[in-house]
């Protein structure tokens, strides 16, 4: 299966008002992005004081103010939420929108915000993954069965309802670096693999590792749609580029800026044109981009305008 090139731009949240991210979702949609992300955190990682708006509420927002573009997460955790009661959501918010949730799952990471908001954290990454894997069949199942029943270690449903359905079954994205665990739970559920930015230097090996759990599950690799975290650092000439891009080392440390010059995507329109073409060599079509800048309009133009074309 051949899948075309994607690009997917987070939305505003963080330190960010309804009015910006409202802005933002619009501009986002009327420059030909295929989709738009939010993180699925309750504080502002790391900062807990930091403002945060919460994720599938601001979805829910814009899906009323948007028409095309598809809403995403990246990625919501188990244990924030009642499994059924997220099927639920979910399925109302793809009513709302016509059918275009795309919602990302992972294991979750940061354990303050579990432990502040009365949330359980396992602190054994494996006791995270098995749970999120039990989420995924209850969600799974309450979007397509008529009725369902689930008993697990973490989660249960008795005689469960989803009515109305999703518009379709939502695509179900699942993101994280584990090339065990992690990739085995995509290989059964995923329909798009996302590789966390700050392992962005190692999505060759990440491919590869995905490739061989769907061999022993017996799916095929290319029923999945790679896809990569980034921050774009583009600017209209290579000065303002690398004014930019060390901006953005001291903004983004290690989580989103990791090896952002050797192994990002950065530059003028040209050399970013290059980035995307080096990270489709290695499998990946979808790109979810984190605009480097105040005001993430500004170089999504220039990406619509100037680097969109090539791929299109």
């Amino acid at each position: 299966m051949s899948h075309p090139i994607r690009f997917g731009v987070t939305l505003p949240q963080i330190k960010r008002s309804w009015e910006e991210a409202r802005a933002a979702a619009t501009a986002f949609e009327s420059l030909g992005f295929d989709s738009v992300w939010v993180c699925d955190h309750v504080y502002g990682v790391p900062m807990p004081q930091l403002p945060i708006l919460e994720a599938w509420t601001e979805l829910a927002a814009v899906a009323a103010i948007t028409e095309r573009v598809e809403l995403g997460t990246l990625v919501t955790p188990p244990f924030f939420r009642n499994p059924a009661v997220l099927a639920k959501q979910i399925a109302t918010l793809d009513q709302i929108s016509g059918g275009r949730v795309f919602p990302g799952f992972g294991a979750g990471w940061f354990q303050p915000e579990f432990e502040a908001y009365g949330a359980t954290f396992p602190e054994k990454v494996g006791t995270r993954l098995a749970a999120l894997d039990e989420m995924l069949q209850i969600l799974k199942g309450l979007w397509t069965e008529p009725q369902t029943t689930f008993e697990g270690n973490h989660f249960s449903v008795k005689d469960c309802f989803c009515e109305p359905k999703p518009v379709r079954r939502p695509p179900i994205l699942i993101g994280g670096g584990g090339e065990k665990v992690l990739m085995g739970i995509a290989a059964r559920h995923a329909d798009v693999w996302n590789n966390m930015a700050v392992h962005q230097a190692a999505l060759g090996p990440k491919v590869e590792a995905l490739r061989k759990r769907c061999d022993e599950v017996g799916r095929d690799f290319d029923e999945i749609e790679v896809s990569q975290q980034c921050t774009i650092v583009i600017a209209p000439d290579e000065d303002a580029a690398r004014a930019s891009l060390a901006k953005a080392h001291k903004v983004y440390g290690g989580h989103m800026g990791a090896a952002l010059e050797e192994h990002g995507i950065w530059g003028t329109p040209e050399r970013v044109i290059e980035g995307i073409e080096r990270h489709r060599a290695l499998g990946c079509t979808g790109f979810v981009i984190e605009f480097f800048g105040r005001d993430t309009r500004e170089p999504a133009e220039l990406f619509a305008k100037s680097v969109m074309p090539a791929f299109r």
